[in-house]
């Protein structure tokens, strides 16, 4: 039965130390309730506590994490179905296939594409996480000599080694150090030789099963032999199963607590069609419900942004709002004269705003005020974007010393305070801007500030 925050606090050592990331013990012990940490983080609290504790309060899917600093990658960590629900915790990492069978011109060219497809997209970097690499023929040599090829060409890449050779796994671990890879993997033939492999490498282990059945066999067997870390292939390699393995997987471990299959999924699309498009659409079957890492055969930009977008939706938490700093935000260079504009923090409206103006190439000052994240009508209707808290924002933002004039664009939506704002800001002149922000270029570009 899961304990409550305040079970798990009263084991806890109370010093409100903050080294587990978290200001007291109490706000960690309801993250810890609440699945969203985990109580090996406290360095104070006793083993007894931890055993009581971790077994209770463990997040129905295992968190597991590869590499280290810039290349480093969680999975799992899943408390609920369903994204309304709650949150789901970590975005599905997308993989790219290298092999030692693939001609060095290809090698290079996939790890060139991993480096430079990268879209920033409401404040986020939004790139491939991992590159996987296949051993296809034994070749020790081979095959750690691409290991390397792909840690010093991709810096900030974590890895998946692939090989059914306990003996090639452990030497690439090796290999990459610090950088833990995943290690895939193991099947009924080589269970126990992949199992101690792996612990000694101290890294996470992939399962390769044949079916659900089997793969929850595989399961139980590393579990028994003390393996923590481990992440599911049902061997399903078409969508149909792939999907169904998922849901099953999943709804086992939230809803029936089954530990064999409380584990981060790895799903192949790259093995299921040839078709770089149907690819494409199973990933983002795949990144929808549930795999904790999307394998795809190459990365190409009009295949990859979608797939990137569709994470970037998913895995944002509903109950949040992505949210910018409030600010003076300088665009395009802007001096004494240039136009200054406000609107709200909402990280949308932000870059969508700001987007406009660096597109218009009109140097200008924009203010972002604090709406908790709200839209313009919304934070308005709410009482978080009236005349007089825009009034103080801008007397307290430093944008009087930053120019000569007093002349400021508000959205055209928020019309009906003009006079209000007027009252509060006697010395301003309080122009009206476009309702839409498509329009600002042509607005911009016809603004003079008032005699």
């Amino acid at each position: 039965m899961a304990l409550t925050g305040i079970q798990i606090l009263k084991m806890l050592p109370k010093k409100n130390c903050g080294e587990c990331g978290i200001p007291t013990c109490l706000a960690f012990a309801m993250k810890v309730a609440a699945g969203q940490a985990e109580i090996e983080k406290c360095p104070y609290v006793s083993e007894e506590a931890k055993a009581t504790i971790g077994e209770a309060s463990a997040p129905p899917i295992r968190t597991i994490k590869l590499g280290a600093g810039s290349a480093s990658f969680t999975t799992g960590g899943e408390t609920c179905m369903f994204r309304h629900e709650k949150r789901f915790e970590n975005p599905t990492g997308i993989a790219v296939l290298v092999s030692t069978d693939m001609a060095g011109a290809d090698v290079d060219g996939r790890i060139s594409r991993f480096k430079s497809l990268r879209y920033e997209r409401v404040g986020v970097l939004m790139k491939a996480g991992l590159i996987a690499v296949k051993d296809a023929d034994g070749d020790q040599g081979k095959f750690t000599a691409l290991v390397k090829k792909v840690l010093d060409g991709a810096e900030d890449a974590s890895l998946i080694l692939m090989s059914s050779k306990a003996a090639l796994l452990a030497e690439g671990a090796k290999v990459c150090g610090e950088r833990k890879p995943l290690l895939y993997g193991a099947t009924a033939d080589n269970v126990a030789e992949m199992a101690a492999m792996a612990k000694e490498a101290a890294c996470p282990l992939g399962i390769r099963g044949v079916s659900l059945d089997n793969t929850v066999e595989l399961s139980e067997k590393l579990m028994a032999d003390g393996l923590k870390d481990i992440i599911l292939d049902t061997g399903a390699r078409t969508m149909k199963a792939a999907l169904e393995d998922n849901v099953a997987s999943r709804r086992s471990a939230i809803k029936s607590k089954f530990k064999p299959l409380g584990f981060p999924t790895i799903s192949f699309p790259c093995e299921m069609t040839d078709d770089p498009m149907m690819e494409a659409m199973i990933a983002s079957v795949l990144i929808a419900k549930y795999s904790g890492i999307v394998v795809l055969s190459d990365l190409q930009g009009d295949i990859l942004f979608p797939l990137l977008l569709e994470q970037l939706n998913i895995f944002t938490d509903p109950q949040r709002p992505m949210v910018v700093q409030e600010d003076v935000y300088s665009i395009n260079g802007p001096a004494e004269n240039s136009p200054v504009l406000i609107t709200c923090n909402f990280s949308l409206t932000y870059f969508i705003v700001s987007g406009e103006i660096e597109g218009s190439k009109v140097p200008s000052w924009l203010l972002i005020k604090d709406t908790e994240g709200l839209s313009v009508l919304t934070a308005w209707a709410a009482g978080k974007f009236g005349a007089d808290l825009i009034a103080n924002f801008i007397k307290k933002s430093g944008i009087l010393d930053k120019v000569k004039h007093r002349d400021l664009i508000i959205p055209g939506y928020l019309a009906s305070i003009k006079g209000e704002l007027e009252e509060e800001l006697p010395e301003w002149t309080i122009t009206i801007g476009p309702r839409e922000a498509g329009h600002l270029p042509a607005f911009l570009k016809e603004w003079k500030p008032a005699a």
